[in-house]
């Protein structure tokens, strides 16, 4: 783990064997909403190395993770998976509810929908199954129609910015 140079190599890595996450099969054409990730923890530092491996196994190769600030506890601005480097980004106008992938050679977009991690077992699996319907959805009305509440903001970080 290098956190001084801003990037970040996982020590316990599992090869993103057990993610949880669901990818429409017309992911990146344009629908509002591309699938749903279910993450057990806010920490992205070990998270998103999973997410990407996951992805990567599933033919999706991620360059760049864009995440809302006020969702997540900060991410080293670069992760190294698989022997590939992925940028990520917070950014403070995104919507908490959606962290946003740029795929395969940045020709196309993916958005996820965030399934709060406190979620119970039958609302994530809920959620999940959603996202992948046809049609489009807003992060709001999936979450909404799984009973999952709102994803909260990082109290810590509010903190900080305010000061």
């Amino acid at each position: 783990m290098d956190l001084g140079r801003g990037s970040w190599t996982a020590q316990e890595f599992r090869e993103g064997i057990d993610v949880r996450v669901s990818v429409r099969a017309d992911a990146g054409t344009g629908a509002a909403l591309d699938g749903a990730w279910w993450p057990r923890t806010r920490d992205l530092a070990v998270e998103v190395p999973e997410l990407i491996a996951a992805l990567d196994r599933r033919g999706i190769e991620v360059e760049r993770f864009t995440y809302a600030m006020d969702a997540w506890t900060p991410a080293p601005r670069k992760v190294v998976v698989r022997g590939r480097t992925v940028r990520t980004g917070g950014f403070s106008a995104m919507d908490p509810q959606v962290v946003c992938l740029t795929v395969n050679g940045g020709s196309r977009r993916l958005d996820l929908v965030v399934v709060p991690p406190e979620a119970d077992a039958l609302t994530g699996a809920r959620a999940l199954r959603i996202s992948t319907r046809p049609g489009p959805r807003s992060p709001l009305l999936v979450l909404a129609a799984a009973g999952c509440p709102p994803v909260p903001q990082v109290a810590r970080l509010q903190a900080v910015r305010a000061s």
